[in-house]
């Protein structure tokens, strides 16, 4: 008899994130890479990825994300929103809690209350705030992403003040050109992100549980120090963190079992 799996599979703007997990709910495998231009054939490529054993056995798969209506072998497709949820739910070990989702194209937060989401916000049209506004100010300073957040932590206080994402960028090349250091720009481009979160957090009533990081941005230390600064609590994130909206997606379709996922880069 066939052994049984369960794929999550979250396509975001950026990257992919999935992770398969056996009967029993351990995790067996987990990918991350990027999305690109065709969200089809980077699911296709996922498919193709999978360990012998779970192509082998019986596998239903399900889809989230910007992109999971190109998943087409998808068993079934679910909100973002419901996915990050439960995944951060296994991931904090908490039925209470406030979720930071920080994308490529946009964040998001979600309060969680018993185990289930009750509210939730996402950003407007403007990246600022997301992975893509970072990326912008990172190539704008000549960087990678993980580059700035570095270059943040040695850096003083400057404020960016736009809200756009092309006004804040030509701020920063005004910086550049007054001669004011990388350290202390990447310093305001990072704290610009978090304020930019915490406004957004005031259009919900956030939970009195913990407040946790997810997304792509959980690996950069100095970020998560600007939003315990901005929101004057602390801010709890994981190295599996980026993989939230997978682990919920898999998660919603085995009925909550999951465990044993290693870091990205484990």
């Amino acid at each position: 008899m066939d052994k049984r799996y369960g794929v999550g599979i979250d396509i975001g703007s950026t990257c992919a994130k999935s992770v398969a997990v056996d009967g029993d709910g351990v995790v067996v495998w987990h990918d991350l890479r990027p999305t690109g231009w065709s969200s089809v054939d980077t699911a296709g490529a996922i498919q193709s990825s999978l360990p012998e054993a779970v192509k082998a056995g019986q596998a239903r798969f399900v889809a989230t994300g910007y992109g999971r209506v190109s998943v087409p072998f998808a068993d079934k497709c679910l909100t973002e929103i419901s996915c990050h949820g439960k995944g951060a739910v296994h991931l904090f070990d908490a039925k209470d809690l406030n979720v930071i989702d920080i994308g490529g194209q946009d964040t998001k937060l979600i309060v969680i209350t018993n185990g289930a989401v009750s509210e939730f916000v996402m950003n407007d049209k403007c990246s600022a705030g997301t992975g893509r506004f970072l990326e912008v100010m990172a190539n704008t300073l000549s960087v990678t992403p993980g580059g700035l957040c570095d270059m943040a932590s040695r850096g003083g206080e400057t404020r960016i003040s736009s809200l756009c994402t092309v006004f804040a960028e030509s701020e920063v090349i005004n910086l550049i050109g007054r001669g004011t250091p990388r350290e202390d720009i990447a310093w305001g481009v990072v704290d610009s992100i978090a304020q930019k979160v915490k406004a957004q957090a005031g259009k919900l009533r956030l939970g009195s549980g913990p407040l946790c990081l997810t997304g792509g941005l959980c690996g950069f230390p100095f970020v998560l120090e600007r939003l315990e600064r901005a929101f004057g609590r602390e801010v709890r994130t994981d190295p599996r963190a980026r993989f939230a909206g997978a682990l919920g997606a898999v998660r919603r379709l085995t009925g909550g079992k999951s465990r044993n996922l290693q870091t990205a880069d484990g």
